[in-house]
Parts: structure tokens; C-alpha cells; sequence
């Protein structure tokens, strides 16, 4: 019986990743199996294949100590990186340290990334207070001074409230109408019940569109396996890019 080959479905082309597997695997070879993991949940969010400029931003307040000590936030970074590694072809990601003001701001990428949190960490001197605003007026003014065509996803951890709450709201309001998404992350036993307020502020009452998401990664963050962190990070990502691009935020 001849066999209709017309009749087989076409299996999809998988979307292309910004930066290709093999070239990751000649300059990160310790990042390979993250960005697999990375591609797998942007596919299962169905933005696999989207471009975006990747930030990191790290609370340096004295009760973030044991997180940079044990490996956490280095850890946080590397996940971070390869999470990048998919959305943005230059393989490198701001990283904005803060705390009573911004303490500091550095790349990591593919090719300098092992290691790197602590001692820069180490090398910013004091430990202060938590001033969100601060950290997030830096993610804009570099996003904006960058040039960048396509939209930012900022990766914002923190362990607690900000010093300043009004402050803010207002920064994440007025960023509504930038191409920004800010993913906060909470590490710790806090209650955050500040961030869950700010994940939720009323649109179109406070903010043109939906810009923010939260999840509280607990005590223990590295005990999340990848996947888990990677579906929690791009959980509300989506819905902002969808919404984003029909307010003319975001091109089309």
C-alpha cells in the first residue's frame, strides 16, 4: 500500500535561542545544562524564541549576609546568566547592587561569570539599608542609555521591604510606559507583604499595565530545582509582553 507522506505532521522548528547551544557549550560549559533548562520553560511559556535584555539586581542589605556567604546569590546570578543567554545575543548581564543607595554596578557574562558575585560583593564595602527606588531608577537610566531595542526582564531580588515604600510604587508606576518587566524575588522568612501589594497595584488605576510579578523563593532558594525557579521567574511575563505590546509599549 503506498503510504501518504503529505498526511504526517510536520514536526515545528523549535525557536531559536539568542545565543546558540554550541557556543555556550565552547564559553560556559558549566552553564549548559541551566540554559537547556532556561529553553525549556520559555518554550513552555510560549516565549521561546522572544528577545529581551536580561538585568540582575541584588540587595546588599546586612540581612542578605548568609546568602552571599553559602553560594546563593552566585548561584541566583549563574541562573540568571543562562536565562539570558536565551533572550539576549550578547551574552552578558547588568548586575546592580544596592542597598541605602546603589552600591554598585557590574557585568557578568558567558566568558567571566564563575565566581564573580562574591568577591564584588566583598568589594563594595558596608552593608546598609533597602532602597528599592535606587536600583530600579539604575535599571532604567542604563536600559534607556543602552539603546535597546527590545523590551528588559529584571531580575529583582530582595529579602524584605524597602526603607522608602512610597518611593517605590511611584518609580514602578512611572515605569509602566518603559518596555521594562521587573520580576521580584524574595528570599527569606519575610511575610513580604509589601512586594504582593506591589505585584498587584491596579491597572489601569495606578499603572498603564501589569509590569511586575513576585513569588517568594523562602529561607532555603537553592533548594528550588532550576525548572521550578525558571517557571516561577517567567510566570507572569507573558501576560505583561502580550499587554505590553497592545499598549504600544512594546513593538509589535
Amino acid at each position: 500500500m503506498a503510504i501518504d507522506y503529505r498526511k504526517r505532521p510536520i514536526p515545528e522548528k523549535a525557536a531559536a535561542a539568542a545565543i546558540g547551544a554550541e557556543q555556550v557549550e565552547r564559553r560556559a560549559p558549566g552553564l549548559v545544562s541551566l540554559y537547556k533548562t532556561a529553553a525549556v520553560s520559555l518554550t513552555k511559556h510560549a516565549v521561546a524564541g522572544e528577545r529581551a535584555a536580561v538585568y540582575l539586581v541584588l540587595d546588599r542589605s546586612g540581612s542578605m549576609r548568609r546568602y552571599y556567604r553559602d553560594g546563593t546569590v552566585q548561584r541566583l546570578a549563574e541562573q540568571t546568566l543562562a536565562l539570558a543567554a536565551n533572550l539576549d545575543d550578547d551574552g552578558v548581564v547588568p548586575v546592580v547592587f544596592f542597598s541605602t543607595d546603589v552600591d554598585g554596578v557590574a557585568d557578568i557574562g558567558l566568558d567571566d561569570y564563575q565566581g564573580r558575585v562574591g568577591p564584588l560583593h566583598d568589594s563594595l564595602g558596608h552593608m546598609g539599608r533597602t532602597n528599592y527606588h535606587l536600583a530600579m531608577e539604575a535599571v532604567i537610566a542604563h536600559y534607556q542609555k543602552s539603546g535597546a531595542k527590545d523590551p528588559a526582564f529584571v531580575v529583582f531580588q530582595t529579602d524584605g521591604a524597602p526603607t522608602s515604600k512610597a518611593a517605590a510604587e511611584r518609580v514602578l508606576c512611572e515605569a509602566a510606559r518603559l518596555p521594562l518587566f521587573w520580576q521580584f524575588v524574595g528570599f527569606g522568612d519575610d511575610e513580604f507583604r509589601f512586594l504582593r501589594r506591589l505585584d498587584e497595584l491596579p491597572v489601569p488605576g495606578r499603572r498603564v499595565v501589569d509590569n511586575a510579578g513576585f513569588f517568594a523563593a523562602g529561607v532555603e532558594p537553592g533548594a528550588h530545582s532550576d525548572a521550578a525557579l525558571y517557571d516561577r521567574l517567567l510566570g507572569e511575563y507573558p501576560q505583561w509582553l502580550a499587554a505590553a505590546r497592545a499598549a504600544g509599549i512594546v513593538r509589535a
